[in-house]
């Protein structure tokens, strides 16, 4: 029986949009486009120009800081070309890609017999280390430090998040095989949590389980690293993602690195909400094409979810990370009499003002809107409600907007990434970007520390 832990701190969200359980499959974008700057803290030195020919899994930029770490082609085709920006900043690389994809090989033949240096070699030359992010700094593992302990979710509490039950039924192998080659890289625990004991990771071997049960943030995995094993200054801890750690699995199955995933269209403008199979780079307008509701007004498109993730125009890409696609209103037109003065029927409450809190299971169709504009922060205690860590959000924010490292270090700064601060700052009276304040503040503790 897996240990079990009660998340009570936290806050469902509750949107119309959520992805039935069928899956399809988007026929792939002409143009692939690569942002290096999803890659938090990588600077990027091209491999490739314009007019050449790539396959699947051939390096087109790596990291100046790891020469030895390089960010790979999703599709095979031709380097259309590298855009770059002020100071000659590489923005994108444009790819014009085949019909078919055409798959670099890889030598990983008896993987089971591989040594841990081979196999983190392989995991830089392919591209795929860097579905490896640590803690602290929320940022692409190191491959020089060793980890206390791995981290995988099993779940996702986002609002509209995939359910990983579904996505994951028909990677379990794949799944299975990227843990073996996770463990050969450290004898370190593994964890994965669990939204129930029934759950399809339970029969999973050379893993640890905990059931976690409660309202969103349950299954960010920052919470499980608080709850479990909270990391203390000089210590590094691994996470990925379920989809990830197959991807990896299958690169050592058959050598060659294929990046598809199972994706959630989501959201209330869809028309259709559901799952279909892609890899990243792929274009949103294809994604979304013919399953959009006929509305006038604008829409926002998020990679990502509604609270964590990356806003991008309709001619935008699917990003690496993502696991779902978002769309949902502008809300550039939406004007209200009285805003949050008026007896609301069909508005969502944190802090149950509005009548709709006698309607429990109601869904609600949200806008972009942020429903006033930034000032002080004004009300004590309104973060705690939502923040299971057993960290003071509160002080902790203060101290990082103060720029005083020594406090951050003390108030819990090296357990928690940007998205654990998401809830606060939807709740957030005083419309603080409390995940922007977290980003900022850990890169300067990093570049203190290095």
């Amino acid at each position: 029986m897996a240990n079990s832990i009660v998340v009570k701190k936290g806050l469902n969200i509750k949107i119309d949009g959520k992805a039935f359980e069928n899956v399809s499959k988007v026929k792939p974008s002409s143009v692939f486009e690569v942002y290096p700057d999803v890659f938090h803290g990588v600077i990027p030195k091209m491999l490739v120009k314009g007019g050449e020919s790539i396959q699947a899994g051939s390096p087109l930029f790596y990291n100046k800081n790891f020469e030895g770490m390089n960010f790979v082609s999703p599709v095979s085709g031709k380097v259309r070309e590298v855009v770059r920006g002020e100071r000659r900043k590489v923005m994108s690389i444009v790819i014009d890609a085949d019909s078919e994809i055409d798959y670099l090989k890889f030598d990983v033949k008896n993987a089971d017999k591989l040594d841990k240096d081979t196999i983190k070699n392989l995991l830089l030359q392919s591209g795929l280390w860097v579905y490896i992010k640590q803690r602290p700094y929320d940022v692409i593992a190191d491959p020089m430090l060793s980890p206390k302990a791995v981290f995988i979710s099993g779940f996702d509490s986002s609002p509209l998040a995939p359910d990983y039950e579904f996505v994951m039924k028909n990677q379990m192998k794949d799944f299975q095989a990227g843990i073996n080659i996770i463990s050969k890289l450290t004898s370190s625990k593994i964890h994965i949590g669990i939204p129930s004991e029934d759950s399809i990771f339970k029969g999973v071997s050379g893993v640890q389980t905990t059931v976690f049960k409660g309202p969103h943030p349950a299954g960010n995995v920052g919470v499980h690293i608080n709850k479990i094993d909270p990391i203390n200054k000089g210590e590094t801890v691994w996470t990925i993602n379920p989809q990830d750690v197959a991807i990896i699995g299958r690169f050592f199955e058959k050598g060659v690195v294929d990046l598809t995933k199972i994706i959630a269209l989501t959201g209330p403008e869809v028309e259709k909400p559901h799952y279909f199979e892609t890899v990243s780079g792929n274009n949103i307008a294809d994604i979304v094409k013919g399953n959009l509701k006929n509305v006038s007004y604008p829409l926002r498109y998020i990679s990502g979810n509604v609270l964590t993730g990356l806003k991008i125009s309709e001619k935008g890409y699917l990003t690496p990370y993502a696991s779902q696609v978002t769309v949902i209103d502008e809300g550039s037109q939406t004007h209200e009499m009285f805003g949050w003065a008026m007896p609301r029927l069909n508005k969502f409450s944190a802090s149950n003002l509005f009548f709709t809190k006698l309607l429990p299971r109601k869904k609600f169709k949200w806008d972009a809107r942020m429903l006033g504009g930034p000032r002080s922060i004004i009300m004590s205690g309104e973060w705690e409600r939502v923040f299971p860590f057993d960290i003071l959000p509160e002080q902790l924010i203060k101290t990082m907007m103060a720029g005083n490292i020594e406090r951050m270090e003390n108030l819990g700064a090296y357990e928690i990434a940007p998205e654990d601060f998401a809830l606060c700052e939807f709740v957030d009276t005083s419309k603080l970007p409390l995940q922007d304040i977290v980003r900022k503040a850990l890169d300067e503790l990093r570049s203190e520390m290095i």
